[in-house]
């Protein structure tokens, strides 16, 4: 998918303009670099664009054991946002991301995540 055509889909799912989106996807996907093994998150950088990919490629360091609150803290600060932006747009990245990589790949990478980040790849249900 190209550059473009991803940080448009984030900035629609987040509410946010794409000028806002670009560093906001950059935050998120570096934060998920550092949370993620190498291998897995080298598997998912082929399924985004040229630009956004190198962001998911990391040396082969073990992945950092830290938490939902620390992953939002980690993006909030590098994209310069407050923490209930920060979860709008990690919670917009990431379906992004599922929706670009694809089911099986997509869950096999982030079964490495506890399950309250895991839930932010997840749709929010519609009300009744």
């Amino acid at each position: 998918m190209a550059e473009l055509a991803f940080i448009d889909k984030v900035a629609a799912r987040a509410g946010i303009s794409p000028e806002q989106a670009r560093p906001l996807t950059e935050a998120v996907l570096r934060t998920l670099t550092e949370r993620l093994s190498g291998g897995e998150a080298g598997a998912l950088a082929p399924h985004l664009a040229d630009e956004l990919s190198p962001l998911l490629v990391k040396a082969a360091e073990p992945p950092e054991a830290f938490g939902y609150d620390e992953f939002l803290r980690r993006v909030a600060d590098r994209a310069g946002i407050d923490r209930p932006a920060a979860e709008r747009g990690a919670r917009a990245v990431l379906q992004t991301m599922h929706r670009v990589v694809g089911h099986r790949e997509f869950e096999e990478a982030l079964a490495q995540l506890p399950t309250d980040l895991r839930a932010l790849a997840q749709p929010l249900p519609h009300g009744p």
